[in-house]
């Protein structure tokens, strides 16, 4: 199985992507609104078919991407059936199988945190993706969205640590840059509900929490009821049909390039001795990526820049430099000059 691990620094979010390497069948859970380029890019890198995006709970501190992904992929929106959210495809119960392709995830119901939590777990129960029900070293609040400290108690005890000591916790959130834990770790070390602690222990240190109030909560809530889906769709670029990469880079195929060289600015950011006579893009100008920052007053802002090199991965870095002088409408030339000799793209002689 395919698995990777994201995360978003603004909420502390993990965003996890689980595909069948065969039939490569995707689901994503906890996405991101901010983050779905990022995602978008990943899913098309690694040749996946987006099938599910899944959410473990309605969430108080970021708003989830699955609205958008769905209608960049197609793919289906899951969330429990028990949240009530809007454009929700698959309303999710309690025994539940998500399937993709040769895999699954078993859905566990696990209110406590929120009335609507669920707790993801692959067949194998070799991995659990547990939202904000169960963290590392913590567990969700409980005072807020029906909340309860003695249900999560008994959600975290009967559906996650009777797991494999073995299985693998993958939370909703970390705070503290730490990625997975195990079941058996958090059984013996977990500061809320390990150690053997029972229900009146838990129950009376999380009513002592007095956490202070979300700071999303109000922008989130009602976002994530419509499952993510915004008053107005973000603008897409409009001056070129670019492709952001999970590197972060805007991109823009060759093919497109050399077709509207006429509207754009082609910037090549090779040293002089690699410009081999009669091997040229028709670039508009020739400024070597180490000469960039001292020369950036050469290039224009009255239309697109497009940055070139032999592969594509200096120029992707003129694109920084260019994005950080206040240049806006700035794009990478896919594969650099390599790709653009493989497409059979005209060059001049």
């Amino acid at each position: 199985m395919i698995f990777r691990q994201l995360f978003d620094a603004a909420s502390s979010t993990y965003t996890y992507l689980l595909a069948d390497e065969q039939s490569r069948a995707a689901v994503m859970i906890d996405t991101v609104f901010e983050q779905a380029g990022r995602d978008l890019a990943l899913l098309r890198e690694l040749g996946l078919d987006l099938r599910y995006v899944i959410d473990t709970h309605c969430h108080a501190d970021h708003v989830t991407g699955a609205w958008l992904l769905k209608q960049r992929t197609g793919c289906r929106i899951a969330a429990a059936r028990k949240i009530a959210a809007a454009n929700v495809d698959v309303e999710l119960e309690h025994g539940d199988r998500i399937r993709f392709g040769a895999q699954a995830l078993e859905v566990r119901a696990t209110p406590g945190h929120t009335d609507g939590c669920l707790t993801f777990v692959t067949e194998d129960h070799t991995k659990a993706f547990t939202g904000d029900a169960l963290l590392i070293r913590g567990c969700g609040r409980c005072d807020f969205q029906q909340g309860d400290a003695a249900t999560l108690f008994e959600s975290i005890s009967g559906q996650i640590l009777s797991l494999p000591d073995t299985c693998l916790i993958y939370p909703g959130h970390d705070y503290s840059g730490r990625t997975v834990s195990t079941v058996g770790e958090e059984k013996a070390h977990n500061a809320r509900i390990g150690g053997g602690a029972s229900k009146k222990d838990f129950v009376g240190y999380m009513h002592a929490l007095a956490l202070p109030h979300p700071k999303q909560i109000d922008v989130a809530l009602p976002a994530n009821m419509v499952s993510g889906k915004p008053v107005q769709m973000p603008a897409e670029p409009d001056w070129a049909p670019v492709v952001m990469t999970f590197a972060g880079v805007m991109e823009v195929d060759p093919a497109w390039v050399a077709q509207h060289l006429s509207e754009i600015y082609l910037l090549d950011v090779r040293e002089p001795d690699e410009r081999i006579p009669g091997e040229t893009t028709s670039a508009h100008a020739s400024i070597p990526l180490g000469e960039l920052r001292e020369r950036i007053a050469e290039v224009p802002h009255d239309r697109p820049v497009m940055a070139i090199c032999r592969s594509g991965r200096r120029s992707a870095m003129a694109t920084v430099i260019l994005k950080q002088a206040g240049y806006e409408k700035v794009a990478n030339v896919a594969g650099g000059l390599l790709r653009w000799k493989d497409e059979g793209l005209a060059v001049n002689t």
